[in-house]
This record gives structure tokens, C-alpha cells and sequence, in this order.
């Protein structure tokens, strides 16, 4: 029902986000788009097959839409302490073709439906009440593009490949069970751990390296 759609940077700035994934992969990912929708703005890489790295952060020229934003990008205090503390691979997202029966079944992980744009929507994304990241992060956020894949054309590909993507967790069972239940294809590799970490490691022309 659910499958991994891609991995997200969450910077306090772009620029922090970007020099950071330099520094981890030798790779300067280019811009990719502003979501005058959300207030925020990214920068995207391929990573093989229809995933891909997005590098998000609050739009300092951006508005505020009319509900929290994704990603938990409003508590920028809390984006800061994350990055400030090396958790900058802060969660995935994880595309589904039925997202009205997933948040029926676990809403209280992954909050309400929002149609995206709001002028005329694309597709929906599930954003918690307080606009969290779900479970802390542990869950990934959900999107539904109504049955119509993700455009690759317009996203550099600079050789990237995911290799594989773990999540250390301090209460790892009850993740690992979340995740069965939910019958993720492409889920994390769950491991026990003293606080919220995700890891990836992924192929680079330069050879192997590691993105947290």
C-alpha cells in the first residue's frame, strides 16, 4: 500500500542544506522548486527508479499557508536543535494510491488530507494537526499523486544511487511493527538506538558514502 517515495534533508536554510549533502556526498544538488503553497522551497536529486533526495526548508520570501506547514518547518526552533544536534536526515516521505484508507486506519500518526495546490490540486499530502513530523519522524509523511507518477525529467541526476536507508529508533519494535502493519515496500532498516536517527547510504561516482 505504501512505498518509499524519497528521503528529505530538513535545513534551516537552504544554503545549510545544500552545503551539507556537499560535505556527506561531493554532490552539489541544484535548485529545485519554491511551493508558494506551503512556504517552503527545496532542492532536488535522482536517486534511481523514481526516488529522490529533497533538500527542504522554510521560504524566508515565502507566505504562510492557511495550515501548519509540512515537514515541521514552523517550529524552526526545533529544525535548529535537530541540525544543531547532526540530525539533519530528519524523514522520508512515502507515496501511496490510497491515502484516504491509510489515514483512516493510523490518522492519529499522520493527521488530515490536504489537497495540494490550493488553487488546483495535484495531489494530497497527509499533514499531522500541529504540522510535526509524524511519530517525531519515525513514520514517514504520505503523499498521494492521484495515480499520476513523479516527473524525473526536471531533477538532476548526478549519479546518485540509494544504496540503503536505516533508522535507529529507542523504541525500535514498535516502529518495525508500525512499518509491517502498514506494508511499507522500501522501508528502513530498524535498529534499535539512544535517540531518532536516519542514515542512508548511497552510490556516488566518488564511491560509497553516508548521508545522516
Amino acid at each position: 500500500m505504501l512505498a518509499l517515495d524519497h528521503l528529505t534533508v530538513i535545513a534551516p536554510t537552504l544554503a545549510e542544506g545544500v552545503a551539507h549533502v556537499r560535505a556527506c556526498l561531493d554532490l552539489d544538488v541544484p535548485f529545485g522548486q519554491r511551493h508558494a503553497y506551503m512556504g517552503t522551497h527545496n532542492h532536488l536529486l535522482q536517486l534511481g527508479g523514481a526516488t529522490y533526495l529533497e533538500i527542504v526548508a522554510l521560504d524566508p520570501q515565502g507566505d504562510g499557508p492557511p495550515c501548519p506547514r509540512w515537514f515541521g518547518l514552523d517550529d524552526q526552533r526545533q529544525v535548529r536543535a535537530d541540525w544543531d544536534d547532526g540530525r539533519r536526515l530528519r524523514g522520508w516521505v512515502a507515496r501511496t494510491d490510497a491515502i484516504d484508507a491509510v489515514i483512516a486506519g493510523h490518522g492519529h500518526v499522520f493527521g488530515r488530507k490536504v489537497a495540494l495546490p490550493w488553487a488546483g490540486p495535484l495531489f494530497d499530502f497527509a499533514i499531522p494537526e500541529d504540522g510535526s513530523l509524524p511519530l517525531g519522524g519515525a513514520a514517514p509523511s504520505l503523499i498521494d499523486r492521484r495515480g499520476k507518477p513523479r516527473s524525473m525529467a526536471t531533477m538532476a541526476d548526478l549519479g546518485a544511487r540509494l544504496a540503503s536507508f536505516s533508522l535507529e529508533h529507542p523504541d525500535a519494535a514498535a516502529i518495525a511493527r508500525l512499518h509491517r502493519e502498514l506494508g511499507i515496500d522500501r522501508a528502513p532498516v530498524i535498529t534499535q538506538g539512544s535517540e531518532l536517527r536516519y542514515r542512508a547510504q548511497i552510490e556516488t561516482p566518488a564511491g560509497l558514502k553516508e548521508l545522516s
